[in-house]
């Protein structure tokens, strides 16, 4: 029996909680797969699978083992997926969802670079800071910023995203600069509505909005505080149309995340798209090329 064959067999029983059912996905008989089972158990001298009449429930060894597995058959697939991808230039058609502001600044020249590389794939991009469901909406991929919580989505970090604290110098200078965190309360601040609270400003803001450079040109008018990548804000604070305030502290980093829905048989459009991404915007990134803040 080939090993592979036996590894995959259990970690789908594990994933379906019946042998029925696994070997229904897996195109096998239940005979086999509860013999592949029962071989690895005794291969590995303990207990993997707890069995009932309606049910089967991996133990603590078994939960250890599926998930090590699943690992290196994932890595197995990508392997094997990646030959094959060598053979054939990707093509067909990429849809991409984004940030708005991001996109705006940043990815036309990612997106003109990649299309040159890989002239057969066609990509249509959607803008929208909302996060979109990948399945339902059709698309491939998105372009998410933030700190990810656990899905059964698959993500790919693809570059550092820094928030800066910061306002126009005559905002400053008619209000005062604020020594303190604790002093932000004194001041006008100006919201990310499609952020739960903006780590560092009070709830309260003077204004709210779901877009970031319409925030920042607020800010560069004068209107208060805000806190916002430097993807946006940098070239404002280059050239001094705004301050930062308060460095040391700065919300913790975010990132760039490629997400997508599946890991195995990934299309050749979509693992080119993101490997081309992979390191395509530098570390630290362009957009923080505009010296100490």
């Amino acid at each position: 029996m080939d090993r592979i064959d036996i590894m995959r067999a259990f970690v789908t029983v594990v994933a379906e909680g019946s042998f029925t059912q696994a070997a229904d996905r897996l195109g096998l008989s239940p005979q086999l797969v509860s013999k592949y089972v029962a071989r690895l158990e005794a291969r590995l001298g303990t207990r993997l699978l707890n069995r009932t009449t309606r049910k089967v429930h991996a133990t603590e060894e078994g939960l250890r083992y599926a998930e090590r597995a699943r690992q290196l058959l994932n890595d197995i697939d990508e392997l094997e997926q990646g030959l094959g991808d060598a053979h054939h230039q990707p093509q067909g058609r990429l849809r991409v969802s984004a940030p708005v502001s991001f996109a705006t600044r940043h990815l036309a020249p990612l997106l003109c670079d990649f299309q040159r590389s890989y002239p057969q794939v066609s990509v249509d991009l959607q803008l929208n800071d909302r996060k979109v469901d990948i399945v339902e909406e059709g698309f491939d991929l998105a372009l998410r910023i933030g700190h990810l919580k656990s899905s059964s989505l698959i993500a790919r970090r693809i570059a550092p995203i820094r928030l800066v604290i910061c306002a126009a110098p005559d905002y400053l200078k008619r209000h005062g600069t604020p020594a303190s965190p604790e002093e932000l309360k004194q001041h006008r601040c100006l919201h990310y509505s499609y952020m739960e609270q903006d780590p560092g400003l009070p709830g309260d803001g003077a204004l709210s909005c779901n877009n970031g450079d319409v925030l920042v040109d607020a800010a560069i008018r004068g209107s208060g505080i805000i806190i916002q990548p430097t993807f946006i804000t940098g070239p404002a604070i280059a050239d001094g149309r705004l301050q930062v305030i308060l460095p040391e502290h700065a919300p913790a980093p975010m990132a760039l995340y490629a997400v997508y829905a599946h890991r195995t048989l990934l299309p050749g459009k979509i693992r080119s798209f993101v490997d081309f991404m992979d390191g395509y915007f530098g570390d630290p990134p362009v957009w923080d090329h505009f010296g100490p803040c």
